[in-house]
């Protein structure tokens, strides 16, 4: 297996020794794919207490690496112990949650029509329809979170409550977190005695190892959080391949919070204080972060600025957490240097792998007229959009692409106008809410982490919450079958 150097000596607060990772190839993608393939065929069939078991077995082993997880995240990501620890408990609680999700039997959909022998004209068959795992998945582990939405994140911890095999593609940018958490994992494998081929990471590598792992024929789905630009290419990748596969992507949002105007004369200053914290926490590195807020002119408008700038401004540098992530930073703050109608209202250089906050303004018109304004920046920049009413604000809202969340500041008196802007904000978004920032996303049954292009690729899916363990099970109908045939789920 090569190997390969990588300096985590980094800039600012993340920092340590150099430390040697495998790197990942065709050939032990290859290698990694036919060993879920054969795993399938016995974990795939596995009765969902031992399948709970195991994901409650990948807990305890995570948790009993906590201090060597936290240890080298954070020389690899900068990021605080504070953040890793929660990070890993959010992490272990999402494979108890899907433990309970699925000894309880609540994500099969189980359904029942008796046969009809006698119905006129025809008589109905016996037929029983419940759900069934698809087969071995490929999982992107993200940049941002090396925990939660990597190696043992959501889309693996659903995988394998469905019943699936996983194969992981980690993300360069934390590959020895990852490698202690595939650790914890096949130590839970042995433990529980799972087909080995169940879990496989295939470390960083160049583009052609995620080329090969989407395109391998033995893989059945896909899932990822990443930008854009990569999703849409792996997204075409899957549907290109002779059999094609569906693609879970999640590719970014800004996010709109629509500031409504009795809540801004009553609170605009608190609100626009709020915004500033949630804007630059973790240097504004969540899918989630609120981007864009749209707020009327005028006084209260301008108390709402001034709050949201003074923020900002008493907020300095913070480390990003890959240098690539720091470049992509600046690249979308000179998208709007020098943009005409685009207002700078503070602006601060950003030097090596820190990132410091920005803030713009503009008009409705602007705003939809040039598409680049509304692309994800991902770091702390925001943008303020003035409406002159709540026609114009009702126009601008129409005219967003999807988005994960959308966001309503309101009080009593605005009603009306929310009651307007809902149809609107919920055929754009995933997720609606009001009077709250939407940084950080629920473990829960309800969650909906997703929406409509852009934000993801397909709509009808959640990354986060139970009901995303849909994305890797298909229904399957069973008709006169005798019961010694039927799934051990459905007798």
């Amino acid at each position: 297996m090569g190997r390969r150097r990588g300096d985590l000596r980094l800039r600012a607060c993340a920092h340590g020794p150099s430390h040697a990772f495998a790197v990942g190839t065709p050939e032990l993608v290859d290698a990694a794919c036919k060993a879920a393939e054969d795993a399938f065929w016995g974990f795939g069939y596995s009765t969902r207490a031992a399948r709970a078991d195991f994901l409650d077995a990948i807990a305890d082993e995570i948790e009993a690496r906590a201090a060597a997880i936290t240890g080298i995240g954070t020389q690899e990501t900068g990021l605080p112990e504070v953040r890793l620890n929660g990070e890993r408990g959010r992490t272990t609680g999402q494979l108890r949650l899907f433990a309970t999700h699925i000894r309880n039997g609540d994500h099969l959909d189980r359904r029942h029509d008796a046969a009809l022998p006698d119905r006129q004209p025809l008589p109905r068959p016996d037929l029983k329809m419940v759900q069934r795992p698809i087969g071995p998945v490929a999982v992107f582990g993200a940049s941002n979170f090396p925990l939660a939405f990597s190696t043992a994140g959501g889309d693996t911890a659903l995988a394998l409550a469905a019943g699936c095999p996983v194969v992981v593609k980690g993300h360069s940018a934390h590959p020895g977190t990852g490698e202690i958490v595939a650790e914890a994992i096949h130590a839970a494998i042995a433990k529980c005695g799972m087909p080995k081929g169940v879990f496989s990471l295939i470390q960083g590598g160049n583009r052609e190892v995620g080329q090969a792992l989407v395109q391998h024929p033995l893989i059945k789905a896909v899932g990822f959080t990443g930008s854009l630009g990569g999703g849409r290419a792996l997204f075409d990748l899957c549907a290109r391949r002779p059999e094609p596969i569906p693609f879970f992507g999640e590719l970014g949002s800004v996010n709109p919070m629509f500031l409504l105007p009795e809540a801004v004369a009553v609170r605009g200053a608190e609100i626009g204080a709020g915004w500033a914290a949630s804007l630059t926490m973790g240097a504004g590195q969540f899918c989630t972060s609120l981007s864009v807020a749209v707020v009327e002119t005028g006084p209260e408008g301008d108390a709402f600025v001034k709050a949201a700038t003074e923020g900002l401004a008493a907020t300095g540098p913070q480390t990003m957490l890959t240098d690539g992530i720091a470049k992509a930073y600046k690249d979308g703050k000179a998208r709007f240097d020098g943009r005409n109608a685009v207002r700078p209202v503070l602006t601060n250089d950003s030097e090596g792998r820190s990132a410091a906050p920005n803030l713009y303004e503009t008009d409705a018109a602007t705003f939809l007229q040039d598409h680049a304004l509304g692309e994800e920046v991902f770091g702390p920049l925001g943008l303020v959009i003035r409406v002159a009413g709540p026609e114009d604000m009702e126009t601008l809202a129409r005219g967003f692409v999807g988005q994960l969340t959308a966001n309503l500041h309101m009080d009593a008196g605005d009603t009306a106008l929310a009651q307007r802007l809902m149809p609107v904000l919920e055929r754009m978004a995933g997720r609606v809410l009001v009077n709250g920032f939407p940084t950080g996303v629920e473990v829960c049954d309800s969650m909906v982490h997703g929406g409509p292009y852009p934000a993801s690729t397909n709509f009808g899916a959640t990354s986060v919450g139970t009901l995303s363990i849909r994305r890797f099970l298909r229904p399957v109908c069973y008709q006169n079958l005798p019961d010694a045939l039927l799934p051990g789920d459905l007798t």
